[in-house]
């Protein structure tokens, strides 16, 4: 028992490094998303960080957190093998794709008073944050449960190497992303869901060297 205590540590010193190396420091946040993808593998029996694609995971920050999920996981955004919906909340979806479990997992949110009483020689609220949520139990540090995805995963991967052009800007839309609106193939912003307006900028002369 204390050889696997033991090990979860190193395990857990290894990867706060990794995570704060992208970052120059560590914070508490990367902390409990370092900590949120150790339980994810626990709970799925998965052995991560992952090697292959076979772990989706889907974070509701943009914050650093996501840096502490990321390494623990071997889920990264470039990799397609991480998703964010920001809702601001230090919280994740891990999906073993080959078998659709899903589990959901968060913070309890009395963990901010718990981590004092992991770290009595903590000299701030901020370093007790740091060192607590290093020491809190998992099962004290956060719920978790197994959720529905509301999107099918097969929608969510879809089919990379699949490629159309809108047939209102001429741009490329790759990984079925395109919407046939009226029997015609366009991107999401032409079919009226962008995050942009162009009508309201003026127009700017780009000088090309």
């Amino acid at each position: 028992m204390l050889i696997s205590a033991h090990k979860g540590w190193v395990k857990l010193e290894e990867l706060l490094q990794a995570s704060a190396a992208l970052h120059h420091h560590l914070c508490p946040r990367q902390v409990l998303g370092v900590r949120l993808g150790m339980l994810a593998g626990q709970l799925l029996g998965l052995d991560l960080p992952q090697q292959d694609k076979r772990l989706l995971t889907i974070v509701e920050t943009d914050g650093c957190a996501v840096s502490g999920v990321s390494v623990a996981t071997g889920c990264w955004i470039d990799r397609r093998t991480l998703r964010v919906e920001d809702y601001g909340k230090v919280a994740a979806t891990f999906i073993d794709t080959e078998t659709e479990q899903t589990i959901r997992i968060a913070p309890r949110s009395e963990a901010r008073i718990l981590a004092a009483d992991y770290a009595p020689e903590a000299e701030s609220r901020w370093q007790a944050y740091l060192l607590g949520y290093q020491r809190i139990p998992d099962q004290l540090l956060f719920c978790w449960q197994e959720v529905a995805l509301v999107t099918p995963i097969q929608t969510i991967l879809s089919c990379p190497g699949k490629r159309a052009i809108c047939q209102i800007c001429g741009e490329e839309i790759m990984n079925e992303r395109e919407v046939v609106l009226e029997g015609s193939v366009l991107c999401r912003a032409c079919a009226g869901s962008a995050y942009y307006d162009v009508t309201k900028v003026t127009d700017i002369n780009l000088a090309w060297d």
